[in-house]
């Protein structure tokens, strides 16, 4: 017989959850009632409950307990310093806007430190989603750098690189790698990072405070193919060689390990290094990066994460 606490903590959990449907996933009380397989006018209450109880400020202010349960199972079976999970739309399993404002109050909570600190960021649209819901701030004290180059290799802005819009969000200084994503060649890559502008980036990205990085898939959806960065035959290869995914374009094994050669010959983004005083957090979200975020963990790539409940589940249970 579950107790009268038990009773109030599912109710809450259930306001929260209807709260989250409707003020950050834009839901209709029709829509929150199919989905949570509850009346209109049951729906309609647990909106209601869920901001006369304060759970609902500018985003969802409360822990929905299931969403802990999967912080805690993810970090004590990856051995992970720091697991958020943000609530699943059940029509929308891989919607950003739930985990995009969970990281961007992790950001946020960085950024308000007056102590002075080197923020190193990756790319992808995760990422930038969490980076467009920060507010307005003026942070002049920290520094802002990128991870992996700016430019394409016709010399076109990067589609997804996020260390500019940050920037111009928090007033803080920022350092975008003036580097394409790929060299032409081992030689070339060694060269443009010789440069003195690049090598004090390189250095810049070794001292981070924390790390944000996206995780991409390798395979026909992969966002290094889809926008343009390796051919299909070069994906080909990879696969051929094992690999599952990638951070700042290092592409990674299952067992997380880097692949030897191929791309990962040319990629000019700072290496990837991980200590438990500097957390690494990946903010990565969808079925198609289960392998990949799992292969990360396993390889110590990264040590914390910012998911959503639908792929949580999923990397328990995988």
């Amino acid at each position: 017989m579950s107790s009268a606490g038990d009773q109030e903590t599912s109710r809450l959990d259930d306001a929260a959850r209807a709260g989250w449907l409707y003020y950050v996933a834009g839901n209709t009380q029709d829509e929150i009632a199919r989905k949570l397989g509850v009346s209109r006018q049951s729906a309609q209450r647990l909106v209601s409950l869920a901001v006369s109880e304060k759970l609902v400020k500018v985003w969802l202010d409360h822990p929905i307990a299931r969403c802990m349960e999967l912080s805690r199972d993810l970090a004590d079976r990856f051995g992970l310093a720091s697991c958020q999970v943000a609530p699943s739309d059940p029509d929308a399993p891989a919607a950003l806007t739930g985990v995009a404002q969970l990281a961007a109050g992790d950001i946020e909570r960085m950024l308000k430190s007056d102590h002075p600190k080197i923020i190193a960021l990756g790319t992808g649209r995760a990422l930038r989603a969490s980076v467009e819901q920060l507010p307005k701030m003026d942070c002049p004290q920290h520094r802002i750098v990128s991870l992996l180059g700016n430019m394409m290799s016709d010399g076109a802005a990067t589609p997804y690189n996020v260390v500019i819009r940050m920037a111009d969000r928090v007033n803080a200084r920022h350092y975008p790698m003036p580097l394409p994503v790929f060299a032409r060649s081992m030689e070339e890559k060694l060269l443009l990072q010789q440069q003195e502008a690049v090598h004090n980036i390189l250095e810049l990205a070794r001292q981070a405070d924390v790390t944000y990085v996206g995780i991409g898939n390798i395979g026909d959806t992969a966002p290094l193919l889809v926008d343009g960065f390796v051919s299909r035959e070069e994906t080909r290869a990879l696969i051929k060689a094992g690999a599952v995914g990638e951070i700042t374009s290092w592409v990674f094994d299952r067992s997380g390990r880097l692949i030897d050669g191929l791309t990962n010959d040319r990629v000019a983004s700072a290496n990837l290094e991980v200590s438990p005083a500097k957390p690494v957090i990946a903010i990565a979200v969808g079925m198609l990066k289960v392998d990949a975020i799992l292969a990360a963990m396993r390889g110590r790539l990264i040590n914390g994460l910012i998911t959503d409940e639908a792929t949580a589940e999923h990397l328990l249970t995988h």
